[in-house]
């Protein structure tokens, strides 16, 4: 309970800094929102998915992966967030109070990620905007978002470690991105991937931020006419792929970043 405790103070004092500096989420919305707007406009109309080419299908099938990319660009912000925290020497004195090793990144990446919900919230309401639309009931809907915040969740622990393992914040950014674009590009996020080269495809497939998308689009309806699953099973069973996979690497990469947050201070 004390652990959870001292959780929940570092969290509390994330948000409130968060507060004190607005800019750090206007910043972290600009990006998703031109996600949105570019590839509903640009390319919506000429890309097909499933047996149909229109832009309302494309849109939707499009939103899912839109929402997952954000919940896992946060995690160079978490990184960033970190990084700064050890560089100005708030980590040192933090190792100086009784307090449990692990709360002080179990506090950040809660904060996080009620920074993602925030984030998605906006974001939701601007994909209404342009014509996103959803087709299943409201306790469906509110599942796939859940699965979107535990996928955040998940890789806020990979950017705690990115952060703890580099020296200045600016590391940390470049660190916690130059991965994400070839896992959120070599997905099904934003084409179909039954059209990819083989090679690719079997990537995507077993990519966990595929799973999550998949599993999106069918809480949310989003399907376009004419798609056909892939076989691999974790597209065939994209729900429980999606929880297996962010809890794997929540156990993962939080017993990593805490060790070396303890042989840091040691």
């Amino acid at each position: 309970m004390s652990a959870v405790s001292d959780s929940l103070v570092i969290t509390r004092r994330n948000l409130i800094r968060m507060g004190r500096i607005p800019e750090m989420i206007i910043f972290g919305l600009v990006q998703p929102i031109m996600f949105v707007v570019l590839f509903t406009y640009v390319f919506g109309g000429s890309i097909q998915v499933g047996s149909s080419s229109s832009t309302q299908a494309y849109r939707e099938f499009l939103m899912a992966g839109i929402f997952a990319q954000t919940v896992t660009f946060a995690t160079a912000g978490a990184g960033a967030g970190i990084a700064d925290d050890m560089h100005k020497g708030l980590i040192d004195r933090f190792r100086s109070l009784p307090m449990a090793r692990g709360a002080v990144l179990t506090g950040r990446t809660i904060a996080d990620s009620v920074q993602t919900a925030l984030t998605l919230v906006v974001l939701a309401v601007v994909a209404l905007i342009v014509g996103w639309r959803t087709h299943e009931n409201l306790g469906k809907v509110l599942a796939g978002f859940g699965l979107l915040l535990l996928l955040g969740y998940a890789f806020s622990w990979i950017g705690a470690l990115i952060g703890l393992s580099v020296r200045t914040p600016e590391a940390a950014t470049s660190g916690g991105l130059i991965w994400l674009f070839p896992l959120t590009f070599i997905s099904n996020a934003f084409v179909d991937a039954n059209q990819m080269p083989s090679f690719l495809r079997h990537i995507a497939e077993w990519n966990p931020f595929s799973a999550t998308v998949q599993a999106c689009r069918e809480l949310f309806g989003n399907l376009p006419p004419g798609f056909r699953t892939p076989d691999a099973w974790p597209m065939q069973h994209p729900v429980w792929a999606s929880l297996i996979w962010s809890v794997v690497i929540i156990l993962v990469f939080r017993t990593l970043a805490v060790r070396k947050y303890r042989r840091a201070g040691g």
